[in-house]
């Protein structure tokens, strides 16, 4: 007879691309939501070691953390915000990938687009440079 297993340990499973002896696993990711203020360094990494994205239709970008909530019309005042929207807006025309810009009417916070947009799929992994990831489930 099989040991019960909890949906958990079938969806972490079936994700394993290699586990090392020591259980330290690396998991195939399938779903990536990204924002303007962790974005950043990873765009760096990738041209600095002259990596290219994988699979760029699996990523969805939108500006969050630093969108005015009221006067859009009239831009980003704080200098420092302003510039971490212009650069998510240039690496993800740069690299191709769909993005949510403040004058989308589907822009959002990113932990509730993902959902509301279908990004966020049961059975799927999904990551996220941010601390409510594990809203997704």
């Amino acid at each position: 007879m099989t040991t019960a297993r909890t949906l958990y340990d079938k969806l972490w499973d079936d994700h394993v691309v290699h586990q090392e002896a020591n259980g330290t696993a690396l998991l195939y990711i399938d779903r990536h939501l990204v924002h303007e203020v962790t974005s950043p360094q990873a765009f760096e990494g990738l041209k600095l070691s002259g990596r290219k994205l994988w699979q760029a239709k699996t990523i969805l970008a939108t500006p969050d953390h630093n969108v005015p909530t009221t006067a859009r019309a009239a831009g980003i005042v704080d200098p420092v915000s302003r510039t971490q929207v212009e650069t998510l807006d240039a690496n993800c025309a740069e690299l191709g990938l769909n993005e949510f810009r403040m004058s989308d009417p589907r822009q959002g916070i990113v932990h509730v687009i993902g959902p509301e947009q279908g990004f966020t799929l049961p059975g799927t992994t999904l990551v996220c440079g941010d601390s409510h990831t594990s809203t997704h489930g």
